[in-house]
């Protein structure tokens, strides 16, 4: 078999004596794409690709990825220009309408997030059910599916309004939930949101705030969480977003959709990379074990793994981590917590990375997952609050990414096909014979 392109944008495949003409699709950006749709139905065969990483399952508007130039785009916008210019509910409106917002815009996007972020009382009482050492990203997967109990009035697909009140909802109530998860877990009461509030300012109150005093908002946490959340914000056809995507092509309601995005989203291998970034320097230790980790880490025979460096799509660097690495720095002078332990690990691992002929040459960058996770540690977060604050960001990419897939003429419901490798026809024998 064999593809090869040919004038007019078509590519011509050649099988078992057939040559369909297949259309090939240019998109802004980005490499073109070959049309299989047909495929089946013309040469009776599928196309072969294990976790799709050379099938595009959709076209969008929304993101833009060039992992060999590092570089990420958010509507055409650089992450680094809206992560230094912009805030996080601006980003929010720029991904869910497509366009920044004007002054006006942007008042009454605000102000209708800010309504909406209390929940229900009554989901209060979902919190007892849990234990007290329950995982928060299992709390938020029940309580997010949950929502669709609560709230009838915004569940139908079919309706625009319905579907942009399910987006206003989910991204106002998605902090309250995480703090609400957050103080469950540590049994401190919960504490309800403040209209007078910023969104990331409100968040840290949520979290850190305690009734028997008030709270200081420090505006460097601040701007270093809400830098967190833009940075986090969306990030093109990843697992977490093709879930909500394939569950929402069943005509699955908003909220079922994005606690299916939760779900995935908590594996270590994507959501739990920056969890996985403090525990390796947790096992490390201390500044002196440094290079016994370094020296395994180079030994392809030994399964040890520098967690927090390189990345699946940015074969260059990460765009995200550049601006996150100045955003940490930023935080650690302000706290004055260089001193701790695992700081001064996590700081010396950077200096090696940055300056070593083998991460060098291997392309092993620190990437946003390592200084994302050094942040949050310093700014208070317990690592098992990082794959929720992340779930918390993302719930705005996979809204738009949602709601993109439901207006899209061309979205069918997600089925795969496979490649069956298991035994042929055989007949039943009784249990007496076998």
């Amino acid at each position: 078999m064999n593809v090869h392109d040919t004038p007019g944008k078509a590519a011509t495949l050649s099988y078992a004596g057939k040559e369909p003409q297949l259309p090939v699709r240019s998109g802004t950006l980005g490499p073109d794409v070959i049309d299989v749709g047909r495929l089946y139905r013309e040469t009776d065969c599928f196309t072969y690709d294990p976790g799709f990483t050379s099938t595009a399952n959709c076209s969008s508007r929304i993101t833009y990825i060039d992992g060999d130039a590092g570089v990420l785009l958010y509507r055409g916008y650089p992450i680094d220009e809206l992560s230094d210019q912009s805030n996080f509910l601006e980003t929010c409106y720029l991904l869910l309408y497509g366009e920044l917002p004007n002054a006006s815009e942007f008042k009454e996007f605000e102000q209708t997030i800010t309504r909406h972020t209390m929940v229900h009382e009554q989901m209060t009482r979902f919190f007892t059910g849990f234990r007290r050492d329950a995982h928060p990203m299992a709390i938020m997967v029940g309580i997010v599916g949950a929502l669709s109990a609560f709230y009838h009035d915004s569940t139908d697909i079919n309706d625009p309004k319905q579907r942009m009140i399910a987006s206003h909802r989910m991204i106002a109530k998605m902090p309250t939930i995480a703090a609400m998860a957050f103080k469950y877990s540590v049994g401190q009461p919960f504490i309800y949101p403040r209209n007078d509030l910023d969104y990331s300012s409100n968040f840290l109150q949520m979290c850190f705030a305690v009734p028997c005093e008030p709270y200081r908002i420090d505006p460097v946490l601040t701007k270093a969480l809400d830098r967190i959340f833009i940075l986090h914000a969306d990030h093109e056809q990843n697992a977490s977003t093709s879930t909500v995507r394939l569950a929402g092509s069943s005509g699955a309601n908003p909220f079922a959709c994005i606690a299916a995005g939760i779900a995935c989203l908590w594996g270590p291998a994507h959501g739990g990379a920056n969890e996985a970034a403090l525990d390796m320097l947790e096992e490390i230790g201390t500044v002196d074990r440094i290079p016994e980790y370094i020296k395994r880490a180079k030994d392809k025979d030994d399964p040890f793994r520098l967690m927090g460096f390189g990345h699946r799509v940015y074969k260059n660097y990460d765009p995200r981590a550049k601006v996150m690495q100045e955003t940490c720095h930023e935080v650690l002078d302000n706290l004055g917590v260089k001193n701790e332990p695992l700081l001064q690990v996590a700081m010396e691992l950077e200096r090696i990375a940055l300056e070593d002929e083998y991460f060098i040459e291997k392309k092993l960058y620190p990437n946003v997952d390592f200084y994302s996770g050094i942040t949050l540690r310093a700014m208070g977060f317990p690592t098992s609050m990082f794959t929720v604050l992340f779930a918390v960001a993302r719930t705005v990419g996979w809204i738009a990414q949602w709601k993109e897939m439901i207006e899209d003429p061309e979205q069918r419901i997600g089925r795969p096909r496979q490649l069956y490798i298991g035994p042929d026809k055989r007949s039943f024998v009784e249990l007496g014979q076998r």
